[in-house]
């Protein structure tokens, strides 16, 4: 594991409330931002660049990942 991730700092989201199934990120030095699951520290990490992730704030804001309008669209 890269030695940014394991020194990150990692948070949780606000409306996590300290339920133990949350998603954590972490910007790293180098200007990427790391994803993972709070259940598995020592799991897969996701590291997105500064575009991607801006991409994917954007989308999850415009309700693109929305699994209940999927359901509706199909």
């Amino acid at each position: 594991m890269h030695t940014d991730i394991i020194k990150a700092d990692w948070r949780k989201s606000r409306f996590c409330n300290g339920a133990s199934a949350c998603v954590e990120f972490a910007r790293l030095a180098d200007g990427n931002v790391a994803l993972r699951d709070s259940k598995q520290e020592d799991g897969p990490v996701l590291v997105f660049t500064p575009g991607e992730w801006a991409a994917f704030t954007a989308g999850v804001r415009d309700g693109e990942f929305d699994l209940s309008a999927l359901a509706v669209n199909a």
